[in-house]
């Protein structure tokens, strides 16, 4: 099993932003070699003509056909907006005058 030691489960936290505590690093450390080590039984697999996949199921999208279709008429659109002007949405500057 892989040791992780306190100065890099610290210095990962430093990167992180978080302050952990002594009692927590080695807490950390500990579980954190643990996961390295059950990480390490894959090594033991045999893979030998498996090929590469990114999901354990075979997935494929289900998407329906892109067609352009007749919209939605202007004053249904804009009868919820609450403020339009000429067709169109009205919205606060961000930007100034």
């Amino acid at each position: 099993m892989s040791r992780i030691s306190l100065e890099q489960v610290q210095h990962v936290a430093h990167l992180a932003r978080l302050e952990i505590s002594p009692d927590e690093a080695e807490k950390f450390a500990q579980q954190l070699a643990e996961f390295i080590g059950f990480a390490e039984q894959l090594n033991e697999l045999d893979t030998e003509g498996v090929e590469p996949t990114s999901h354990v199921l075979p997935m494929t999208n289900v998407l329906r056909e892109d067609k352009a279709g007749k919209g939605l008429p202007r004053e249904e659109v804009l009868k919820n907006a609450p403020d339009h002007e000429d067709g169109y949405f009205r919205v606060p500057s961000i930007l100034g005058e």
